[in-house]
């Protein structure tokens, strides 16, 4: 478990440095994006200026939460297979021979990241709304967030049984809440300092057993019937 803090410290620092430097240069690019306010009222022009920021600051929190749990679990693969194993092993049952792969997983981070980036692309349009924008846009970053990362932390026990994308989605449908649940309370802990470095370990662990359950509660395929068919002349 303890060797699971060491991709996600490396990860947490790059993304952290790539903040800072967002942060630094912030209200530069808003003043070199926003040339029409400088005729503006003062008032208006700041509050302008505080809103985008504001937004974009939103937008780019949501994407980094994503991009470090993309990255983390790329570069940590085979720590995190380790701890997949173990809870696989303590909770019996059927055990796949093997893990998803390390390719398997750059292919999955690769689209989180580029889910990610939409996700943050809605974000920013949805801070524009009027008056529900400033409040509405952290909370929908937060839900969209955390149902991602849901979907990126269970996904190693399906792909390991060889579940397409459309079985995994029919397998987790009705633990959807859960999973939303799972997913922003993971989110939550990732917002405090350092902790997406000491949570990630206990996540991969608990996202293996809401797999799981969420497997052992699926019914199983029943087999073809052919005496049901009608016979053909």
């Amino acid at each position: 478990m303890l060797l699971g803090l060491v991709p996600a410290l490396i990860v947490f620092v790059f993304v952290v440095g790539a903040l800072v430097a967002l942060g630094f240069s912030l209200a530069p690019l808003i003043d070199w994006a926003t040339p029409f306010a400088d005729s503006w009222e003062e008032s208006w022009a700041t509050a302008l200026r505080l809103t985008l920021g504001a937004i974009t600051l939103g937008a780019a929190g949501l994407l980094a939460a994503v991009t470090f749990t993309a990255l983390t679990l790329a570069i940590g693969d085979p720590f995190y297979e380790r701890i997949w194993r173990s809870v696989e092993l303590e909770l019996g049952g059927e055990i796949p021979d093997r893990g998803a792969g390390v390719w398997q997983a750059v292919r999955d981070s690769t689209a989180l990241i580029v889910l990610g980036v939409l996700s943050s692309l809605v974000v920013v349009v949805v801070g524009f709304l009027p008056v529900v924008g400033a409040v509405a846009a952290p909370v929908l970053g937060v839900v969209l967030s955390g149902r991602l990362l849901a979907r990126e932390l269970t996904s190693r026990a399906f792909e390991a049984r060889g579940l397409t994308p459309t079985e995994r989605r029919a397998v987790l449908r009705p633990h959807r809440a859960r999973m939303l649940g799972f997913g922003v309370a993971t989110q939550l802990l990732f917002l405090i300092p350092l902790g997406a470095v000491f949570t990630m370990p206990a996540a991969v662990a608990g996202s293996t057993m809401l797999a799981r359950e969420a497997l052992d509660a699926a019914p199983a395929p029943q087999p073809e019937n052919r005496m049901s068919r009608p016979m053909r002349p």
